[in-house]
């Protein structure tokens, strides 16, 4: 199995950036504590409050799977399309060799 990185972008709506920060922050704890976790930061832009970085990595694919179906990511995601401009932008890689 090989470990995976995943880097999410996502952009609050006008006016939603607290909620964003809250939510954001708020999966960070649980996130970490998940089975196969090996890092998880969520990362504001210093000059644009409503850029979001959320890097993560996981020991396989099925672990980034289990946290894709974790109850706090799905409430997270239900919530997002009142709060950011579009669905995050994730790029998910896999180690090579």
């Amino acid at each position: 199995m090989s470990k995976v990185t995943v880097i999410a972008l996502l952009k609050a709506a006008p006016g939603a950036e607290q909620q964003v920060r809250a939510q954001a922050l708020s999966l960070v704890a649980p996130s970490r504590a998940e089975a196969g976790n090996i890092s998880y930061q969520a990362y504001v832009h210093p000059e644009d409050p409503s850029a979001w970085l959320v890097f993560e990595e996981w020991e396989d694919r099925a672990a980034f799977d289990a946290h894709l179906a974790s109850p706090h990511l799905t409430e997270a995601l239900a919530a997002g399309p009142g709060l950011l401009l579009g669905p995050p932008a994730e790029h998910v890689f896999t180690a090579a060799g």
